[in-house]
């Protein structure tokens, strides 16, 4: 037996699989042909007698295919065929086509000569076999390269946190060319209870990325399975990695095989989506990372949300139903022969373990499309997806255990839907593929005068309006405007009360609070001016978020009115210039340079760490010494280029009892 030639350099350029030039076998993408040559060492090849075979295996599965001299065959069909034009006898060239259908996986295949029906030789070779968005005939075939290349290709990303208002991009590194993640991924599918139960119909069903998809989508979490990531929201991190440290999914996904795939601890719902985004990219099918701001948990599927304050201001936890500040989670391409042609297209599927699917933790794939058509009868997950973005908001006023004001908010839930821009590190505005929306600004006007009429009654109003993005080491300066809309007098007590809150949950204790007497005219209208100090706030804040709520009461009667704003403290990036920008060279050192002033009202100190898929191997980290308010500090760092194209060089400073400041460079490298 002997082996056959991959062509290995032609065959990743062909199949634009150049990254993946370091794994074990050949990684080819199915719907278009790949060469592999026959060194024969022990005569020529002899077209006039000799014929040949390939048996393709995966698993259990096998086909057998006649080697032709035509490249006509049905692409439908595994297909093997030679050029006779050029035939190099000593070493001819074979031409193996998957069909578009194939399924995805490590392939093995025989190569068998015979002369006159007599066995001669027998080659061996091995390849990966990936789904492929170039080809027509794929399932998961999208029509741009721009996109193609973004959201297949694209080994970074940016996701998007905070709140729709003041909305905070965090790098990512999706690594999905960097050393054993690929192998990581097919064990994502080899290691999922369907393989492990039937490997047989698990490979038959793996040529339907309908299928992958929701297998992997259960997979990122470990709540069913052997899966990648274990949850954590409840702020005690011990025994594992806060979510908010982890900068790519690389080193989450080698640590999940090297353990033998044990769940990495911790994840939170960006990172599980992010990671998710890794698995569908290294397997062909296009993915990308979206936002849903506001978006509601509907527990009891009413589309409403439930929330109650005190008569002061402070947030209850009362309820099962819950709006996190964001939510994460990943659309997929490909098209749904199972619902029929016009829902084809994005699809949301989302890891983080929320609701059960059909009896499993996972979610999706639901149609954008059907989303937006509220076509809830349709396959996976189309009503709780439809709620996250749509639920209603009732909001109630709780005095000595009594409700003593009421409002409805129709429009604060999924007020904004965002991705990445395709070539561009720039945020996308995806909303009106999940709802129609009025016009291009009502979606984010929870702050302005047109609330009013959901921030009160007939006779008072309430609005809180930031006077602009709150960023660390500043004042956060607000303002209440509180209205009369009667045509009497009124004594208004005004009740101010500032919580921390995780993205996710109900808010911490407050942290600040005021409480003062007002006079309005008839039909008069006052704005009172507030901040909060950094002395104040500092301590608490970190990468947490700030739920701020106004109550009035009127002394006469009681009558109360509540406002609410949710907003996130901004740090600054951390800067990163690269010296001869114009001139990054693959495989030639760079240099570059990491800035960061201390913004904060006291001395900071921490570790930085630096890293950059395609650039750096691993990840370099260095101490940074204490730096007093406005000080500014430099790291030096080197890198050396693996790969062409552009890149992303972030950095992250972990700060001693501070929230992590960030930053990110896009590097274009190029070949000498």
């Amino acid at each position: 037996m002997q082996q056959v030639d991959l062509e290995i350099g032609e065959n990743l350029e062909r199949h634009r699989t150049a990254g993946f030039s370091h794994a074990k076998a050949l990684v080819v993408r199915r719907g278009a042909p790949f060469r592999v040559s026959l060194p024969m060492k022990a005569r020529p090849f002899d077209a006039r007698t000799d014929t040949l075979r390939v048996k393709v295996m995966l698993g259990p599965l096998y086909v057998t295919i006649p080697v032709t001299f035509s490249k006509r065959s049905p692409s439908s069909r595994w297909g093997a065929f030679m050029d006779p034009e050029g035939l190099d006898v000593s070493k001819p060239s074979v031409f193996i086509r998957a069909p578009a259908s194939a399924s995805v996986g490590r392939y093995t295949f025989k190569l068998l000569a015979l002369d006159q029906d007599k066995p001669k030789f027998l080659f061996l070779g091995k390849f990966i076999l990936l789904c492929n968005s170039w080809c027509r005939a794929d399932s998961v075939y999208i029509p741009f390269e721009d996109q193609r290349e973004e959201y297949i290709q694209n080994d970074s990303s940016l996701l998007f946190m905070g709140t729709a208002t003041n909305v905070v991009c965090r790098p990512w590194s999706m690594d999905q060319f960097e050393p054993d993640v690929l192998e990581a991924c097919l064990n994502v599918l080899n290691v999922s209870p369907q393989h492990q139960h039937d490997k047989r119909m698990d490979y038959l069903y793996r040529n339907n990325p309908v299928y992958i998809s929701r297998v992997v989508s259960a997979m990122i979490n470990c709540e069913d399975d052997r899966g990648v990531l274990k949850g954590n929201w409840s702020g005690d991190f011990s025994g594992g990695v806060h979510a908010s440290t982890w900068t790519g999914s690389g080193d989450i996904l080698r640590s999940w095989a090297q353990s033998g795939y044990r769940p990495v601890k911790y994840g939170q719902c960006w990172v599980y989506a992010a990671v998710m985004c890794t698995v569908m990219r290294v397997l062909g099918i296009p993915c990308r990372v979206v936002t849903n701001f506001n978006s509601a948990h509907d527990t009891n599927g009413n589309l409403v949300i439930e929330e109650f304050y005190s008569e002061t201001g402070k947030k209850l936890k009362s309820t099962k139903d819950s709006i996190w500040n964001f939510h994460v989670w990943v659309e997929c391409w490909m098209t749904r022969r199972d619902l029929g042609g016009d829902m084809d297209g994005w699809q949301v599927l989302d890891p983080t373990p929320q609701e059960r699917s059909r009896g499993v933790y996972c979610c999706g794939p639901a149609p954008v499309k059907a989303i937006k058509e509220r076509r809830v009868d349709l396959f996976y997950d189309v009503p709780f997806v439809y709620a996250e973005v749509n639920a209603d908001v009732h909001t109630s006023v709780v005095s000595q255990g009594r409700v003593v004001s009421r409002g409805v908010d129709t429009e604060r839930v999924g007020p904004l839907i965002c991705t990445k821009a395709a070539g561009s590190p720039r945020m996308h505005n995806v909303t009106g593929d999940y709802k129609n929306i009025k016009s291009p600004f009502s979606t984010l006007s929870s702050s302005s005068e047109s609330s009013t009429l959901r921030r009160g009654t007939d006779k008072m109003a309430a609005v809180l309006t930031l006077d602009k993005a709150p960023v660390a080491g500043a004042v956060i300066r607000f303002t209440l405007k509180v209205i009369n809309r009667q045509r009497v007098a009124k004594m208004l007590k005004v009740h101010l009360n500032a919580q921390t809150k995780e993205y996710n949950s109900s808010p911490a204790d407050t942290f600040w609070e005021d409480h003062s007497l007002v006079r309005l005219g008839p039909s008069e209208a006052k704005f009172m001016k507030q901040q909060i100090l950094p002395g104040q706030y500092e301590d608490v804040v970190g990468d947490d978020l700030v739920n701020l709520a106004a109550v009035l009461e009127d002394v006469a009667t009681h009558e109360r009115v509540l406002a609410v704003e949710e907003f996130s403290v901004v740090t600054p990036e951390l800067l990163i210039k690269i010296e001869e920008e114009d001139n990054v060279t693959l495989n030639q050192e760079q240099s570059a340079i990491v800035t960061f002033t201390n913004p904060f009202s006291q001395p900071v100190s921490g570790v930085l760490n630096v890293s950059g898929a395609g650039l750096l191997r691993g990840h370099a980290n260095f101490r940074m010494f204490p730096l007093h308010p406005g000080g500014s500090g430099e790291q030096h760092i080197t890198f050396v280029p693996s790969m062409t194209g552009t890149k992303m060089l972030q950095a992250s400073l972990s700060l001693s009892n501070r929230s992590t400041v960030r930053g990110f460079k896009m590097v274009s490298v190029r070949r000498l």
